[in-house]
């Protein structure tokens, strides 16, 4: 499981992490790396005790989930009542959809940079239908060897990124100029929200575990892991490529060709859809029917808005800062600290607790001291000044490039037949920087 709550963390954004770090400039990266990292493990901490007194009062009650995978929004229901379910459904649901879709672009853009004889969105379309198979995978019991292979992958193109950077030294003339606007600012740092609100999935995680109660422990050895992927890759391709990097949200672009850059491809997409499999699949009544032919066929509607949107928005890095102010702040940070305030909110139910929160923090006095403090940051920061700027980067996407864009952020067919190296090929965008940096995105 540590595994899987790893890749499933990082993988789709470690390569936009070069471009947050030349938005924020060295020191805020770092620190907001740091930072980020502390406060999604802590909401991680809270979603693994909501859900393991969730589970003990159930089967209190001689409820079995032999046949039943248990998710968030039953533990809010389970716990707090309809309201909070609904509330907490609809921002899952739309945060896995929108995960998925980042997942979806993320392999496009990476394959095109391996074989650019095709574009971005041709690769989508191919990257579709080869995701939607995982429609036959069951559960989360049966990604166990993938998502080895996964954070094998994931690692590997963590240590190119940061062995790569090195070796190759800095582009000439490279200049460090951020942070230089309060937009790409706090675009940059809700990218780094998104980076570490990756456990949307942890219920069902948690779920697939053998002993769900080791769940916590793995996840701290997990979020230090990536911290070792996410903070030496980062910071090793912005201190090569500087400013480069503002028009160059996938960081494989600034990598001339190689057999070890084309090594460095990783694929996720499972991770996230598979929860909107689920919740689809008990919409419609069919979550404990044996057939997995019959699941599967039901799952594919799922796919079909995935694939459309991830055509329709293509912005490989943009997406994933809107997608974490507007989303991830409530459903990762924001929903679980008040979920779990108002869980125990009664001496009855703090006495009563299945766990009871560690001497470390200050007990109950101190668990709700650093709750109140996550709503009011993430709501302030995250969800407020972040979803302004990722909202006015985003709208700038779309008037640069419009929908539908056949090549995002792709070298002109002169620049592709240059014999010169990759970074080179980033000046055919040097107006657009220009012009992004002047009005502030």
């Amino acid at each position: 499981m540590e595994s899987e709550k790893a890749v499933e963390t990082v993988a789709q954004v470690l390569l936009t992490l070069p471009y947050s770090f030349s938005q924020l400039g060295m020191l805020s990266g770092t620190l907001f790396q740091l930072f980020y990292g502390l406060l999604g493990g802590w909401t991680a901490y809270l979603i693994s005790t909501l859900y393991v007194e969730y589970r003990t009062r159930k089967e209190r009650e001689k409820v079995n989930f032999r046949n039943h995978v248990i998710q968030w929004f039953e533990v809010l229901d389970g716990l707090l009542g309809k309201y909070w379910r609904n509330v907490g459904l609809a921002f899952n649901c739309t945060f896995l959809l929108f995960g998925s879709v980042i997942q979806l672009i993320a392999c496009a853009s990476n394959i095109y940079y391996i074989n650019d004889n095709l574009d971005k969105r041709t690769w989508t379309y191919i990257f579709g239908a080869c995701c939607a198979t995982t429609v036959f995978i069951p559960s989360f019991h049966n990604y166990r060897i993938w998502s080895f292979l996964g954070l094998l992958m994931t690692t590997y193109t963590a240590w190119y990124l940061t062995v790569g950077s090195i070796l190759q030294g800095q582009v000439e003339g490279v200049k460090h100029s951020g942070p230089t606007k309060l937009v790409l600012y706090f675009t940059g740092a809700t990218n780094i929200l998104y980076t570490f609100g990756g456990h949307a999935v942890t219920v069902e995680i948690m779920h697939a575990m053998w002993k769900p109660q080791k769940f916590k422990a793995i996840y701290l050895l997990a979020t230090l892991y990536v911290l070792t992927l996410t903070l030496p890759s980062a910071a090793a391709v912005y201190w090569a490529f500087g400013d480069m990097l503002l028009d160059h949200s996938n960081a494989f672009s600034l990598f001339p060709k190689s057999p070890f850059r084309d090594m460095a491809v990783f694929i996720t997409f499972g991770f996230a859809c598979t929860p909107l499999y689920l919740v689809w699949e008990k919409a419609i009544g069919i979550h404990e029917c044996r057939s997995m032919w019959k699941r599967a066929l039901a799952r594919f509607p799922v796919v079909i808005p995935i694939w459309f949107l991830a055509i329709v928005f293509p912005f490989f890095g943009p997406i994933n800062s809107t997608v974490g102010s507007l989303l991830v702040s409530f459903t990762v940070y924001i929903i679980p600290a008040l979920a779990h305030m108002f869980t125990f909110k009664s001496p009855a139910a703090r006495e009563n607790a299945v766990e009871q929160p560690p001497r470390l923090v200050g007990r109950w006095v101190g668990t709700y001291t650093i709750n109140v403090f996550v709503v009011v940051w993430i709501l302030v920061v995250g969800f407020g000044f972040g979803g302004w700027a990722s909202m006015v980067n985003f709208v700038n996407q779309i008037d640069t490039f419009g929908f539908f864009t056949k090549c995002y952020q792709c070298p002109l067919p002169s620049q592709l037949n240059a014999t010169a190296p990759s970074p080179d090929r980033g000046q055919c965008h040097k107006l657009i920087v220009e012009r992004n940096i002047e009005s502030g995105v």
